[in-house]
């Protein structure tokens, strides 16, 4: 039987996203914007609430276009609010919106979401954690990037948040020592 980060044994959706996604880098722009959107839709909710809606948030944001939702305004707000597989916060779905603007001012300034990552964050970081509950909340990395985007006209980006994202889409491998994704990635 596989170890995994003790999170991630709790429901299936989470065992499969720690097993294929989770601490990986992933480069991918509708991807970086995808997990924008889906850690700024998780603010005060479980990550399990938000994978579980990960369907319907695909579909409604056209596959995570950020080129296409930029372009967006209230009355898409409106229709999102009404999608029956969202998150029903206006403020949240009007951060979506706006993050896809920035994101590709981002873009235009740096050739890619992912370069300006590079840039403000120290790269692939790599903890070794023995337990779960000494995974910390947010770190210098996370702060800095929060108080950058936020500068930049980001919102829904605390440090929790940008920690998270990072996490996510790879930046930061948080894999407990014990998880045998950390064996994988360290090694890769």
């Amino acid at each position: 039987m596989l170890v995994r980060c003790h999170w991630a044994e709790t429901h299936p959706l989470l065992t499969d996203y720690h097993d294929r996604e989770w601490g990986v880098q992933n480069r991918d722009r509708s991807h970086l914007y995808e997990f924008l959107i889906l850690e700024g839709a998780q603010a005060g909710l479980s990550w399990l609430s938000v994978l579980t809606r990960r369907t319907a948030y695909r579909e409604a944001f056209l596959g995570f276009d950020p080129d296409r939702v930029a372009r967006w305004g209230d009355v898409d707000v409106d229709r999102l609010i009404q999608h029956a597989g969202l998150i029903k916060n206006r403020s949240k779905l009007r951060s979506a919106i706006n993050n896809a603007r920035q994101f590709l001012d981002v873009e235009a300034a740096y050739g890619g979401f992912d370069r300006y990552l590079d840039t403000v964050t120290p790269g692939h970081t790599i903890h070794h954690f023995s337990a779960d509950g000494a995974l910390p909340s947010n770190d210098s990395a996370s702060n800095a990037l929060s108080r950058d985007l936020r500068l930049r006209g980001f919102s829904f980006v605390g440090p929790t948040i940008c920690y998270s994202y990072l996490q996510a889409v790879g930046w930061v491998m948080d894999h407990v020592t014990s998880c045998f994704r950390y064996q994988e990635l360290t090694l890769s």
